[in-house]
């Protein structure tokens, strides 16, 4: 989708490049995703700059791309930005009942990330409706108590404990008490399917914590309890438990993410994240080669994952400073260390 003349006028050319990378469905997926890491530092700066609208805008251009995986990834990133101006953009999708079902949960959960009452109405109405998928209800669901709870009395009360990531999650971490909360029993949160799927997820993020950084005495119990969530019945729940290896990046969650990836029968929001995860930890030995196995997989969103992965292992191994593209006169380069 490219702009017209009016929409690219005073428009840095650093976003008017990026964006057109992004949109170009003739460029490997692989630099388009870097196009949109640095068009996402963009719109994520605080407080906002001449460059931050222009780059929402170019984000939300991404939307008419064929690629699910593109497009859900887009909507994680407009997620991020903190920005009123991205929410009508991801109104717009998790409402379009032709769009794809990940592209629609993402939307959902970035709307519950980006924190604003206005998304409520829709976001409940969603929820609520019997006719809806069940991974798009599921995400409403979160998405409408993370709202509620960031604009509570109870969030101001809450102790929480000091992330290592930068990232705005579907749900915080469970709050400190007076001593804080054990593997065990954020385990034992995160695993009762009885509970909230808001508070199960807080137990989620929880243990996200506890496994980082890497060498935390922690750290491998927190990765084994959370790879438990990985035969959750929810297909939601599994896939979250996938990201948060990604954030990680610990080696020990390195068997169940392969094991999840190879599981034929999994479904494919799950595996594609399994994929990604393992691509953080690109620089471990075998990882590479595990997902070479799967450049073929059945599923698209499954083959471009691993694409995208294999440029991720690639990075983690080159000591670059950002997974990312930056213009280098009229063209774009890899940014590197």
């Amino acid at each position: 989708m490219a702009p017209s003349a009016t929409e690219t006028e005073g428009i840095d050319e650093t976003v008017l490049t990026l964006r057109k990378v992004l949109v170009s469905e003739t460029e490997p997926l692989a630099r388009r995703f870097r196009a949109l890491f640095s068009l996402k530092h963009l719109a994520c700066l605080q407080p906002p700059t001449e460059k931050t609208l222009p780059a929402i805008q170019a984000i939300a251009a991404g939307f008419a791309s064929q690629s699910a995986l593109l497009k859900h990834e887009l909507a994680y990133c407009l997620g991020q930005t903190k920005n009123r101006d991205s929410l009508s953009y991801l109104q717009h999708v998790v409402k379009d009942v032709e769009e794809d079902a990940m592209c629609r949960h993402e939307a959902a959960e970035a709307l519950g990330a980006l924190g604003y009452s206005d998304s409520l109405e829709l976001l409940k109405k969603l929820r609520d409706d019997a006719n809806e998928l069940e991974i798009v209800r599921e995400t409403c669901d979160i998405a409408v108590d993370r709202i509620l709870w960031e604009n509570s009395e109870a969030k101001k009360a809450e102790n929480l404990k000091a992330s290592d990531f930068t990232s705005i999650d579907p749900a915080p971490p469970m709050p400190l008490q007076n001593n804080e909360p054990s593997i065990p029993e954020l385990e034992k949160t995160l695993m009762d399917t009885e509970l909230p799927l808001f508070q199960r997820y807080r137990a989620m993020f929880g243990l996200r914590d506890l496994a980082s950084p890497p060498d935390l005495p922690t750290a491998v119990g927190a990765v084994n309890a959370l790879a438990k969530g990985l035969k959750d019945p929810s297909a939601l729940f599994r896939h979250e438990v996938a990201f948060v290896f990604g954030q990680l990046c610990h080696p020990a969650s390195i068997p169940c993410l392969t094991e999840c990836l190879g599981d034929l029968q999994e479904v494919g929001m799950v595996r594609h994240e399994a994929a990604e995860a393992l691509g953080s930890l690109g620089d471990e030995e075998g990882v590479e080669a595990t997902l070479k196995k799967f450049l073929n997989d059945p599923e698209q969103v499954v083959r471009d994952s691993v694409i995208v992965a294999l440029d991720m292992a690639e990075f983690e191994k080159s000591g670059q400073v950002e997974y990312a593209l930056v213009p280098d006169g009229n063209a774009i380069a890899v940014s590197a260390a």
